[in-house]
Parts: C-alpha cells; structure tokens; sequence
C-alpha cells in the first residue's frame, strides 16, 4: 500500500464523542494526525 504521509486530506466533517460536528478546516494552520483503522471485529 502507498503512503499517503504528506498529502492533502479532503474536506471532511465528522461526528465527535462529544456529540458535535468537527471539519477539519476547524484544525486550518495546526498540525494534525489522521489516524484511520478498520472497524472493531472486522477482518482486516
């Protein structure tokens, strides 16, 4: 699988734990980690 470390990330919003929705232009000027996995109890 090619790394994709480096590259732009799409526009994206997403529900947080605390029940609000976060975009990642709300992180604009900060460094950020995106970290994905597959889902719980899945195979993979």
């Amino acid at each position: 699988m090619k790394s994709l470390e480096g590259q732009k990330a799409p526009a994206f919003s997403l529900e947080g734990h605390d029940g609000k929705t976060h975009s990642l232009e709300d992180f604009r000027g900060q460094k950020v980690v995106l970290f994905f996995y597959p889902k719980d109890s899945t195979p993979g």
